[in-house]
């Protein structure tokens, strides 16, 4: 989250934290021995520059390569991509370059892709292919003429958008196939947890005037207790803004993205860590960023520990006195299940 161009004083300045992910998964059986970590760093920095971001740090373990971005984070391990960034970033235009980056480690063949994201605060800012969302699913239509386009939520309130497939074949890319999934497939699960109107006195420590580094405001702030034991590689940017990635040896990540001036803050949470009831997650990061609204999105495939027990989130978080949930739905795709859930602080009870 690059806030170099911030202008504190000025009352126009104004940074969309509503990220665009983007999320590709490639069919293991179409290139046994290729691995999407073999793209060397400049590959990755060229590609990077269709997005308008920069790399600004990197960890890695036998299993996952984090990067933090200028505008927040992406992942690489054998066969799946992660891209998330915010701002007036444009994702979509390196998809052209990733596909043809995976085919010569041999990937052929596509199992998944993904693309989400909440409604942008000012989509009037976005620049093309992003000024709406039907201008997206046009652009990625073109590529992928297969795809499915869904807005859960309130489309005129507070929504969120996904793209995705429900058919296997891409008939415009002869060279590209998209492979329905077994029911055997490893376990494969991810819970995103949007945060808006954040508490002022949090979100005051991701600032260069309380804290100089990453690992201060990690640790003040408790962001390291959230999931312990993931090797953390955060970053503080100037005047604010903050950015964290943390991985462990099985390929778990998780990721944290913050904005947090007042009239526009905002928080991500992301991971793709593998529970079989993610309540006491999902409290645990509320309680840590105490938002006054938040969406929550879980996918869960057949294997995973949350795809029977997504709906126990249903009674248990809804059972919170101090939170009204606004908005659930649930879909159920070929291979995963998607839960979709919105909550906003309980009002006052006035005699």
């Amino acid at each position: 989250m690059d806030q170099n161009n911030f202008d504190m004083p000025n009352v126009a300045h104004f940074f969309e934290g509503v990220e665009k992910l983007l999320e590709i998964c490639f069919d293991e059986s179409s290139s046994p021995n290729g691995d999407l970590r073999n793209i060397t760093r400049g590959e990755w920095e060229n590609l990077l520059c269709h997005v308008k971001c920069e790399i600004i740090s990197y960890i890695k373990n036998d299993s996952i390569d984090a990067f933090l971005l200028s505008e927040s984070s992406m992942f690489v391990s054998k066969r799946r991509w992660i891209l998330k960034t915010c701002g007036t970033t444009t994702p979509l235009k390196c998809l052209e370059q990733l596909l043809q980056l995976a085919k010569l480690e041999g990937y052929h063949v596509i199992s998944d892709i993904f693309y989400s994201r909440k409604n942008f605060t000012r989509p009037e800012i976005q620049m093309s292919p992003h000024e709406g969302f039907f201008e997206e699913v046009t652009y990625l239509d073109t590529i992928f003429p297969e795809g499915r386009s869904y807005c859960l939520g309130s489309i005129n309130l507070e929504c969120w958008y996904l793209y995705t497939f429900s058919k296997p074949e891409l008939k415009a890319l002869p060279h590209l196939i998209v492979e329905e999934k077994s029911t055997d497939a490893d376990p494969d699960q991810t819970i995103e947890i949007l945060m808006q109107d954040l508490d002022k006195d949090i979100m005051s420590a991701f600032t260069k005037s309380k804290f100089t580094t990453g690992r201060e405001v990690t640790a003040y702030s408790g962001i390291d207790k959230i999931l312990p034991e993931m090797h953390i590689d955060d970053f503080l940017f100037d005047p604010c803004g903050y950015s964290m990635n943390g991985i462990r040896e099985n390929g778990e990540y998780m990721t944290i993205h913050i904005t947090p001036e007042e009239k526009f803050s905002y928080v991500s949470f992301e991971s793709n860590v593998a529970l079989n009831n993610y309540t006491k997650l999902i409290s645990q990061v509320i309680k840590t960023f105490k938002p006054g609204k938040f969406i929550v999105t879980i996918f869960a495939n057949k294997s995973s520990l949350a795809y029977e027990t997504m709906k126990e989130l249903e009674i248990e978080y809804s059972t919170l006195s101090n939170w009204r949930r606004t908005d659930m739905q649930c879909c159920n795709f070929p291979s995963y299940n998607l839960l979709f859930a919105q909550y906003s602080r309980a009002l006052e009870k006035v005699l």
